[in-house]
Parts: C-alpha cells; sequence; structure tokens
C-alpha cells in the first residue's frame, strides 16, 4: 500500500493550478498592455489606446482564471469582448492569445460537437479583426488567423483524446488487477481444499485406528491421537493463513504463506504424515535434483499430496512408491499403489474418477495446474494392478540452466 501524502502536499497540489492560472492571466494582461501601449502606429492604422481599450483587456485575459471550470462560458464571454475589440478598432494582435487559449481549454475539455461550434464561433471573430491589419498583409492575416484557430482546436481535441484514453487504459489496468485478485483468490481456495482434505483424510483413518485399537493397544491408539492432533493443527493454522489472504483488504498474512512454503521440499514431511495414517510409501529421486520455478515446485507438491490423499481413502492398506525424476528438459512424478487392500467398489469409484467425463475434483484440480505449466497428468489403473498417477512438466529455460550449474 502506497503511504498518503501529507496534508500540506495535498493542500499545495490542488492550490498551484489557480495559482498558475492567475499568474498567467495576470502575467497575459501586463504583456498586452504594454505591447497596446509601446506599439507603434505612425499610419494611425488603430484607434488610439484609451480606458475603454484595457478594461476589454482586462475583461478578455482576466476570466481565463476560470476557463478549466466554466469553459464554454469563458469562451463566449472572451469571444463577445474580443469581438468589441475589434469592432472599436484597437490594435488587434494583442487580443488573439486570450481567444485563442479560451478556445483551446474548450476543446480539451468538451466533446467535438461542442468544440467544432465554439471553433467556428472563434474563427468568424478573429476574421473580422482581420480588417484592422496593415495594408497588403490582409491575406496573410486571414491565413494567420485560420491556422492558428485549427491548431488550438486541433491541439485541446487531442488532449481531450489522450486524457479519455488515459482513463480508459486505468480503467482496463484496474479491471485486469481484479481479476487477477479474483484469479489467486480462487486460487487459493482450490490450494485450501486440497489442504484440508489431505489433513482430514489422515484424521479420519487414524480415528478409526484409534477406535479399533483403543482397548486393545493403547500405545497404538495414543500415537494415532497424536497424529490427529499434530494434522488437525496443522491444517488449522494453514487456513487461518489462507482465509487471511482472502479477505477484502488483500493485506498479506503475518506469518509464512503454506502456499508458497508447499513444494518437493516438504515431500518428507508429506510421506511421514501419510505414513503415519497407515500408507507405507516409499520415495525415489532420480536425476540432479535441484531448484525448481515456485510454481512448478507446488504444482508437483500438490499432486503428490492429492495422489496420496486418495490412496489415503480409497486403498489404505496398499504400500505407495513416489518416484520423482529430475530429467534435463521435464519433471516427472508418478504416484503409484500395488492396489493391495482395495475393494471392487473402491477400484471401481477411482477408476470413474480418473476417466475423463468423471467427477473427481482432486484430477481436475491437478490437471488444471500441470495445464498452467504446459505438463500433464494422467491417473488411470496400471495394467500390473493398482492406480498410477503421472505428472510431467517440462522445465523452463531458467530451471535448466540451474540443473546445469548445479551439476
Amino acid at each position: 500500500m502506497q503511504p498518503s501524502a501529507h496534508p500540506a502536499m495535498v493542500r499545495l497540489r490542488s492550490v498551484l493550478p489557480a495559482v498558475g492560472e492567475i499568474v498567467y492571466a495576470i502575467g497575459s494582461l501586463w504583456i498586452s498592455a504594454t505591447m497596446l501601449r509601446n506599439w507603434p502606429d505612425p499610419q494611425g492604422y488603430w484607434r488610439d489606446t484609451d480606458a475603454w481599450a484595457y478594461a476589454l483587456l482586462a475583461a478578455i485575459y482576466l476570466p481565463l482564471v476560470l476557463r478549466r471550470r466554466y469553459p464554454v462560458a469563458i469562451l463566449v464571454s472572451t469571444a463577445l469582448c474580443v469581438a468589441c475589440y475589434f469592432t472599436l478598432g484597437y490594435y488587434h494582435v494583442v487580443a488573439v492569445c486570450g481567444l485563442a487559449l479560451a478556445l483551446y481549454t474548450v476543446a480539451s475539455l468538451r466533446d467535438r460537437r461542442v468544440s467544432a461550434r465554439c471553433a467556428a464561433g472563434a474563427l468568424l471573430v478573429l476574421l473580422w479583426g482581420t480588417r484592422l491589419a496593415e495594408p497588403g498583409i490582409g491575406p496573410l492575416s486571414v491565413g494567420f488567423v485560420t491556422v492558428t484557430t485549427i491548431v488550438c482546436w486541433v491541439t485541446g481535441d487531442g488532449s481531450r483524446r489522450l486524457r479519455e484514453l488515459t482513463r480508459q487504459l486505468r480503467r482496463e489496468q484496474a479491471e485486469k488487477a481484479r481479476r487477477a485478485v479474483m484469479e489467486e483468490r480462487i486460487q487459493i481456495a482450490r490450494e485450501l481444499h486440497d489442504v484440508i482434505a489431505h489433513h482430514v483424510s489422515v484424521i479420519s483413518v487414524q480415528t478409526g485406528l484409534a477406535g479399533y485399537v483403543f482397548s486393545s493397544d493403547p500405545p497404538t491408539a495414543r500415537r494415532a491421537l497424536d497424529t490427529i492432533g499434530d494434522s488437525a493443527h496443522e491444517a488449522l493454522a494453514e487456513m487461518r493463513r489462507m482465509l487471511v489472504v482472502l479477505r477484502d483488504d488483500g493485506r498479506a498474512p503475518a506469518g509464512p504463506d503454506p502456499v508458497r512454503g508447499a513444494g518437493l521440499g516438504r515431500l518428507d514431511e508429506l510421506v511421514k504424515r501419510v505414513g503415519e495414517a497407515g500408507v507405507p510409501v516409499e520415495v525415489s529421486v532420480t536425476g540432479t535434483a535441484h531448484p525448481l520455478p515456485p510454481g512448478i515446485d507446488l504444482c508437483a507438491y500438490r499432486v503428490v499430496q492429492e495422489a496420496l490423499t486418495n490412496v489415503i481413502k480409497h486403498a489404505p492398506a496398499s504400500r505407495t512408491t513416489v518416484r520423482v525424476h529430475y530429467g534435463e528438459d521435464e519433471l516427472r512424478v508418478r504416484v503409484k499403489d500395488d492396489g493391495s487392500g482395495r475393494t471392487a467398489a473402491r477400484t471401481g469409484a477411482r477408476v470413474s474418477a480418473a476417466a475423463p467425463g468423471g467427477t473427481g475434483q482432486g484430477l481436475i484440480g491437478m490437471r488444471e495446474r500441470a495445464t498452467i505449466y504446459h505438463g500433464t497428468v494422467t491417473a488411470a489403473a496400471a495394467p500390473e494392478g493398482g492406480f498410477e498417477v503421472s505428472l510431467r512438466v517440462p522445465l523452463p529455460r531458467a530451471a535448466t540452466e540451474a540443473r546445469a550449474q548445479s551439476e
């Protein structure tokens, strides 16, 4: 979160534009009055400068202080004053800048239909003033005021369009940020489902075990209860951290993020927990282990976690193997159980969940994770018996280079 600006700075930023407008209006009036008073007119082309000339110049330039608040009204007022100034025959050049600035302001703040009409009216007023030009430069004066009007209108309209495009870009960026936040929260919700489902499965199995041996084998029952307590504590801790992320204020959790912290580095902890649930797991790592990108590391860990959770649910008496292979350009993970202790009903349920049209949310989540990193997940009954889940994820160049450096 960006730190809030100091109140004094906020007030200063709000006052500076108004101060600039006042300085511009007074400065323009002073320069114009000076030019009007000192401009030589030996041939008597223009009316002698008097109090009305200075009053009209003040009426042209001083209201420009409010041009951004009332652009059309200021343009109309300025155009009327300039027309009166030209009609009385005073030196005409000093009044052009005020009308040009008023036109630019309208073009930059109002739509084209309004600004185009204002530009036409301003051009007529300026053309009326060209009759005061010195002999011989009348056509040049007409061309000058025409080009000035076009340039002011085009520049102002371009400024308006640029401002609109900037606002549209900011809205699009805000919408993209909002969507990114929503996608991240959905991802966190999926992580929460995986974590809690795993721990609840362990708790369920250990509860049954504790109840079964409560009287006959108290030490085993005690270990089962300890495992239940540890799993429940970890599940609640991870849920609490993730729910902090899901709060509306979007602040980061105070403690370590379990989503970011999960990875193959925690595979031993996962296997130990599953083993305590009564499912023996053998882990084998081949190839040269090296740091993986966080997303791929988390994807592989969650696939193993979901696969082992399915073993606990559907084949708790099976021996399970986890194979992790670090290849030159891909990571391969395989989780396979030998099928022992699985009933026919459980086998059918797992095959149904693995089918393309199945409703298994765990398999869908695994495939979605793998798809994000251009990987594939297959889950099916193994030919030699049991059930197998395989993940293949291509490694980006950065991971391959890290592997080469580690070698």
